[in-house]
Formats: C-alpha cells, structure tokens, sequence
C-alpha cells in the first residue's frame, strides 16, 4: 500500500517537473505557477499519507490535509520532515491566499504576490525550482531511508 501512494507521489513529482522546467519556460503566467502549486501539494499529500501509513498501518488517514501533516510531524523527530511539513503548509497558504497579485506576466520574472499573516509572501519561477529541488530530495529521502528502515 505505501508503495503505491509512493509510486504517485512520484508521478506528481514528474509533473512539477514538466511545470517548473518546460510549461513555464514557454508560458509564463500566474496561472501555471498556480498548477505548480497545486502539483507540489498533490506530492506533499501523497508522500504524507505514505509517511502516516507506514507509521500507523491500521489507523485511518486524517481527512484534513492539515491534520495529517501534524500527525505525520509528530510521528517522526526528523528535521527533513519538520521542515518539509511547513513549506507544505506554506504553499497550501499560498494557493489559498483571496486575490494574489500577479507581476510581470509572459516575462522572466512573472510572479504571483500575496499576504499571508501580515507577511508578503511571493511565488515566482526561481522559487518554484528552489522548491521543486526541496520536494524532490524529501521525496528520496522518504523511500530511501525512512520507509525502508520502518517498512
């Protein structure tokens, strides 16, 4: 069973791949860092659920997202995990924000702008490979080292 919430993990991983270095090299729109976003939550779901599940096998996954990532927090003492739990938390914050501002759309520097706890918090295409590069080596890490060892 983890191995197939894994397996879709990566998937998405392939697909924030395909966003943050082909579809926004060509289109460069808030809309796609928006889809960038939503694929690099769709990994964190999954490689959460993995990480609860291989925790607790028996228990039932928390329905809120939120919920999880706590519990996936409190379940492991591992930085990479504490780490990765709040720019999960982040960038559901992000994509949720009421009007972000978009800047420099159909050029290099298009970005999208929002405030989040009184902080203005931005997206643009250099975070997005920062954070792609982030995910992916949370990624490898899960199914190397921590499942493996647990599973």
């Amino acid at each position: 069973m983890v191995d197939d919430i894994i397996d879709d993990a990566q998937e998405e991983l392939k697909r924030v791949e395909h966003l943050v270095f082909v579809s926004l090299k060509y289109t460069r729109t808030v809309d796609v860092l928006k889809n960038v976003l939503n694929r690099m939550i769709e990994a964190y779901n999954y490689m959460l659920e993995a990480l609860y599940t291989n925790k607790h096998p028996d228990a039932d996954i928390p329905d809120a997202p939120v919920k999880l990532a706590n519990k996936v927090r409190e379940s492991y003492d591992e930085e990479i995990i504490d780490d990765n739990v709040e720019l999960y938390l982040l960038l559901r914050k992000i994509l949720r924000a009421p009007n972000p501002i978009k800047e420099e759309e159909y050029r290099r520097h298009v970005a999208m702008k929002t405030f989040i706890d009184g902080k203005e918090e931005v997206f643009n295409i250099d975070l997005a490979m920062q954070y792609f590069e982030q995910i992916s080596e949370f990624f490898e890490t899960i199914r190397r080292d921590i499942l493996e060892e647990d599973g």
